[in-house]
């Protein structure tokens, strides 16, 4: 029994042995692990300081963003948490949610405390994009015929002259002269064909222009003999050399006993047309529309013309050009008049134009004959759009009809946007400082209109003054009379603005100006003109303050009060009156007064505002005769955001 129990005891002295020894050497490798730990975290210690910096510069990111982006847009691009940029934003002092935006100023500052360098976002442009063209092959270009187009005063003998040079009688078609139906035709002279362009004056120019495109390369500049230079003349001129095409004059009705084209060639020398004859570089040739006399030489002068500017296309590629006119024919459907500026015209071939696309059914020439193809210069009536274009818009040759119907619906996703930042960037002597300060703008372009020709030129050399460094003035056309809508078509296209001494718009030209975003200054003493482009200049434009009409009241009772004077008790008719607001009292239709609330009050106490339908009592600031039945109109001016 004591052996068992011995045995049993020295087991158990054992089995402690051992515990106690492995958890000896659990310690010393629990220790030994510790060690080398400790050992490892001491040397990483030891290069800590080196590592950050190369860590930093390793992860300096640049980013691309656009000029207004959401928070949570621009937490992706930087790839970090939202709540992070949001948290910043608070501390400045903004609250904003992840949906909020901020511009690209705010998250450059953002953005660099994170190591991050922003880059603007370049805009690309998608209708330029698609309208883009490649450099052309020189070895494939050939001659082309000039495109011509007729202007000048009305009743100058344009249509006269061209129905002179094309032996048609237009003119019998047309009510009261005036050239009704637009149009192009070709002449041959010499073996050599031209072009011409029948349009009412400016249209070849303006409308083709906002979009970007030139329609002529030579313009005839029809003067009467007998009859001078004439305000249409000079608008003409203004508009031909802002499109910066040739001019050649043709001074008509030579045939007239009262023809003197000395005269002519002086009056124009002085809107710097000078003759060839006199040193200049403009051609003028004498031409008479009822005789026919110096039309061949006209012709030949066109021609010359046109060797010396050059002209030439590739026939070989897709067609590309201008549409002149359009309309919506009733058994024909949408027939356009296009100029084929480009390549070759075939039947069958897709085709987009702005907004509208279709298949070429058929084409008409000048003459009234189908044809099957349209090589460049040439002017073609076109069937097969699903839709009438604008004149002046660019239309293009595509491989296949559902390239062509795609074009159109991007031109007419991306037109809607381009309207509104048109009307965002039109030239306005109210944002010109910004503009001259962001470097877009060099020259500001002007026209200026007054009642008399003295004062045009009195302020065309003043405002020209006014050119620094920075911006350049440059008046693009003056005139005598009324602001027309060609004047507003000539500034919306050159991106103008119209200044106009003792004159007003006309109706059209209004509606026009407000359509297309014209800024329209009126004045009525030239100085303030000259000050307030020169504020504009610098940026101080004062601010411009409206009327607003709060409300009406009726005086119905008076009460006497000492050291307040008399007290009206009015009956509030419609609107609210406001304390501190402005008054005007009239009596019978008549205004006897016109100042300031001096207090406002419902019983005995001072009110903020008295809405219509309650009673109030006024006190008007040093005007105490008043009567019942008098009424007040009270006012405030409004400062109108500029």
């Amino acid at each position: 029994m004591d052996e068992t129990r011995g045995k049993e005891s020295r087991e158990r002295d054992n089995r402690k042995g051992n515990s106690q020894r492995h958890e000896k050497e659990l310690m010393g490798r629990k220790k030994e692990r510790f060690d080398n730990l400790e050992k490892k975290t001491r040397g990483k210690k030891n290069q800590q300081p080196a590592q950050p910096q190369k860590k930093e510069e390793d992860t300096i990111k640049t980013i691309t963003l656009p000029e207004k982006m959401t928070i949570k847009e621009f937490a992706d691009r930087m790839k970090v948490q939202a709540s992070v940029i949001i948290k910043k934003l608070f501390l400045q002092g903004n609250i904003v949610t992840v949906n909020n935006e901020i511009d690209f100023a705010t998250a450059e500052e953002i953005a660099l405390e994170f190591n991050c360098i922003c880059e603007m976002e370049e805009k690309v442009d998608v209708i330029a994009e698609l309208l883009k063209e490649e450099d052309e092959d020189e070895a494939a270009m050939v001659k082309r015929p000039p495109v011509v187009c007729v202007m000048g005063h009305v009743d100058h003998g344009k249509t006269s002259l061209l129905d002179a040079i094309r032996d048609t009688h237009v003119i019998d078609k047309e009510a009261g002269g005036i050239t009704q139906h637009i149009g192009a035709y070709m002449v041959e002279c010499n073996g050599e064909k031209i072009t011409f362009l029948d349009t009412p004056g400016h249209e070849a120019f303006t409308a083709m222009r906002m979009r970007g495109a030139n329609a002529t390369d030579i313009a005839i500049l029809v003067v009467a003999a007998d009859d001078g230079v004439m305000p249409q003349t000079v608008e003409a001129i203004s508009h031909a050399k802002a499109a910066g095409v040739e001019i050649i004059v043709a001074i008509n009705k030579i045939d007239k006993p009262s023809a003197n084209i000395e005269r002519v060639k002086q009056e124009l020398a002085e809107h710097e047309l000078i003759p060839e004859d006199w040193g200049g570089s403009t051609i003028f040739v004498p031409v008479s529309a009822h005789t026919h006399d110096g039309i061949d030489s006209l012709l030949e002068m066109v021609l010359l013309t046109a060797e010396v500017c050059e002209l030439k296309a590739n026939p070989r590629r897709n067609a590309r050009g201008l549409v002149i006119e359009a309309q919506l024919d009733k058994g024909r459907g949408s027939v356009a008049t296009i100029l084929v500026q480009k390549g070759t015209l075939k039947v069958g071939q897709p085709i987009a134009c702005g907004s509208c696309f279709g298949k070429v059914r058929a084409m008409i020439d000048d003459k009234g004959r189908r044809v099957k193809e349209a090589t460049p210069s040439t002017p073609v009536e076109i069937l097969g759009l699903n839709n009438v274009p604008n004149a002046g818009e660019i239309f293009v040759c595509t491989d296949s009809e559902k390239e062509a119907k795609s074009f159109a619906d991007t031109f007419i996703s991306e037109g809607r946007e381009r309207m509104l930042e048109d009307t965002k960037s039109r030239m306005s002597l109210d944002d010109l400082f910004s503009q001259i300060q962001s470097g877009n703008i060099k020259e500001l372009p002007i026209i200026v209109k007054a009642d008399v020709q003295g004062s045009v030129e009195a302020v065309k050399q003043s405002l020209m003054k006014l050119s620094d460094e920075e911006v350049m003035v440059k008046v693009i056309h003056g005139g005598v009379g009324a602001i027309n809508e060609s004047d507003v078509s000539l500034a919306s296209a050159s991106n103008a603005i119209i200044i106009g001494f003792n004159v007003r718009p006309d109706a059209m030209a209004k509606a026009t100006a407000e359509r297309e975003g014209v800024d329209m200054r009126l004045y009525k003493v030239i100085y303030n003109a000259i000050e307030d482009v020169q504020a504009a200049m610098k940026g101080m434009l004062d601010p411009i303050f409206e009327e607003k009409v709060l409300g009406h009241a009726e005086i119905r009772q008076i009460f006497k009060a000492s050291g307040v004077g008399n007290i009206a008790g009015s009956y509030v008719l419609d609107g609210t009156f406001q304390r501190g607001c402005k008054v005007r009292i009239s009596r019978e239709g008549a205004q006897i007064f016109e100042g300031d609330l001096a207090s406002l009050k419902r019983f005995k106490d001072d009110v903020k505002e008295v809405r219509a339908g309650y009673e109030c009592g006024l006190v008007f600031d040093g005007f105490n005769d008043i009567q019942e039945l008098d009424v007040v109109e009270a006012y405030t001016m409004v400062e109108v955001p500029r």
